[in-house]
């Protein structure tokens, strides 16, 4: 595929819809969706940070390509992504409040770009503590000016936890594509996790 110029890329960005804050939550029930608003920053990147330099853990890139129901690419949509800390646990981050402090500071927006795409850096979250729930990132789809919807959580195929069974339970699963990722190292032993998305694909109600 012939890249677009970096010009063109940001206009594109720059007349991409901006998220009102009263996107309706489609996809119910959705406990705390309402936490994707808090924080949200003006500009959102196409990469964005979750976890900050020097965070405690092995550091991981997600990237991933969004798509309508017909396969073509979907610029503008914002990935919402949270994730435990190297200890399993959600950490608390200053002026979080309600949900939004549930979900602790390991949390980012992102934003695709013409192409569909878009990406995170961070750290590999870690299984919650003395159980045996895999490890997993959330995340979240909002469509400015349409709705918001959770979908299937991002997993990785090499977690000891994960069962062939959960696997099976995903298939079909909320946003399409396949949520379990086989992360690998690259030469700088950063983890490469990818989960692509289908907007709406398996969410009740969207429309």
């Amino acid at each position: 595929m012939k890249a677009l110029p970096a010009l063109l890329l940001l206009a594109l960005a720059a007349e991409a819809p901006r998220v009102t804050g009263r996107e309706p939550v489609v996809g119910l029930p959705c406990e705390g969706c309402e936490a994707v608003f808090q924080g949200i920053p003006e500009a959102i990147p196409q990469t964005a940070r979750i976890a900050p330099a020097g965070e405690p853990g092995e550091p991981m890139a997600i990237r991933g390509r969004v798509t309508r129901g017909d396969g073509s690419p979907a610029p503008g949509i914002v990935i919402y992504a949270y994730h435990t800390d190297a200890k399993g646990i959600y950490p608390r981050g200053d002026g979080l409040s309600g949900m939004a402090a549930r979900h602790g500071r390991l949390r980012a927006w992102a934003r695709t770009d013409a192409r569909g795409e878009y990406g995170f850096e961070t750290i590999r979250p870690a299984a919650y503590p003395n159980r045996n729930t895999p490890a997993h990132v959330h995340l979240h789809v909002i469509e400015p000016g349409r709705n918001t919807y959770y979908i299937d959580d991002l997993l990785f195929a090499d977690d000891p936890f994960l069962t062939a069974e959960q696997r099976r339970a995903l298939t079909p699963g909320r946003g399409g594509a396949d949520s379990v990722s086989r992360p690998v190292r690259d030469a700088r032993g950063i983890w490469q996790a990818r989960r692509d998305i289908v907007l709406g694909q398996g969410i009740p109600g969207y429309r």
